[in-house]
């Protein structure tokens, strides 16, 4: 098994990276600058790895980085002016491709951009294998398949510590600046579209006393889910402070003057929650809880873990959600050993 990581000297490519060195998987660095991606090999103690050197605007120079692999995690974001490149690359040379995505049009436009392009080569296509977008779409595989059909689903984020994102996340936030300020696209009756007006309100935790005011957010899972889960309506909402923040970003001189990303030490002690409240046609409801640290760390381990199965346990090509390209409580129960813990409960009758 050989697998590359393009954008591997960036901040969540060289996590990326360093988990493959941890499991002992075979990797190929890809970046834009070699000396970046020699030092990146060397500080997470991969120096040994194969590094090789591709642009996403040079299609045939990307696809011959990617030759002899068996599958790409592409980590170079922004995603939306050049996810699509690395996609398109991946195909052309007939590799399984993740991504760190999560942005919702970038992800919404690799489905309906390259579906019929990876099932005619016979690779997979899995976008947004992130700590934010995987385990929330397994899980809501599961809501699914306790009440049926949906007639309401909203996913919620709230996470606390962790040091602040990295450049890279923020250079996303710019990129999609727009989309940030508009909620991003909410699911309704089988058409995604803008949020708006954005939705504002509160919510309350499991073991919080008080509701945490929340808002209008593109979470990733919103494109993914209604692919698997037959839902007539479902949006994405985050901490009210955090979408306030995000809607005023640092200028681009800014951010590029800031730490690459937050700590090992401070990544330790960030906590993320993730709810999802479902509503069943039949009035029924149950809510699913995905808590965690580390989000960055996670992402890393999830997008290994999901290159690594797209290669040993092959399934059917094309550009698919994780709950149609994996096995929603196997996976689920394989990150418990991350700490990630998910539980669904049920209010009780009466």
């Amino acid at each position: 098994m050989k697998i590359a990581v393009f954008g591997a000297n960036g901040y969540q490519g060289k996590l990326v990276a360093a988990e493959l060195a941890r499991l002992g998987v075979e990797a190929v660095l890809v970046g834009r600058d070699p000396v970046r991606v020699a030092e990146a090999a060397a500080s997470v103690g991969h120096p040994k790895a194969e590094q090789r050197v591709a642009a996403v605007d040079d299609h045939p120079g990307l696809v011959e980085a990617l030759r002899g692999c068996d599958a790409v995690v592409n980590c170079a974001g922004p995603f939306t002016p050049s996810g699509a490149a690395v996609v398109r690359a991946a195909i052309a040379g007939g590799l399984h491709y993740v991504d760190t995505a999560g942005e919702q049009l970038y992800m919404n436009g690799v489905f309906e951009t390259f579906a019929a392009a990876a099932e005619a080569a016979g690779v997979t296509v899995v976008p947004a294998t992130t700590d934010a977008c995987l385990p929330a779409d397994l899980l809501a595989h599961q809501l699914a398949a306790r009440l049926g059909p949906l007639d309401e689903l909203i996913s919620t984020h709230v996470i606390a510590g962790g040091g602040g994102p990295s450049r890279g996340s923020l250079r996303s936030v710019i990129e999609t600046m727009e989309s940030v300020r508009a909620g991003g696209l909410a699911y309704d009756d089988g058409v995604w579209r803008p949020g708006v007006p954005a939705r504002r309100g509160a919510v309350t935790l499991p073991k919080e006393p008080e509701a945490t005011p929340v808002a209008r957010f593109p979470l990733p899972e919103v494109v993914t889910v209604p692919r698997h889960v037959v839902v007539r309506h479902m949006e994405g909402l985050a901490e009210a402070e955090l979408v306030e923040r995000l809607n005023s970003p640092m200028p681009a001189e800014v951010v590029e003057s800031l730490p690459e990303g937050p700590s090992e030490e401070s990544r330790r002690g960030q906590r993320f929650t993730y709810v999802l409240d479902a509503l069943g046609v039949d009035g029924r409801r149950a809510r699913g809880v995905v808590r965690g640290a580390d989000t960055y760390g996670t992402t890393a381990a999830i997008a290994v873990e999901s290159a690594c199965r797209l290669v040993a346990e092959p399934i059917k090509a094309g550009v698919l959600a994780p709950a149609q390209a994996f096995d929603s409580l196997a996976f689920l129960d394989r990150l418990a050993r991350r700490g990630i813990r998910w539980s669904i409960e049920e209010p009780s009758a009466g």
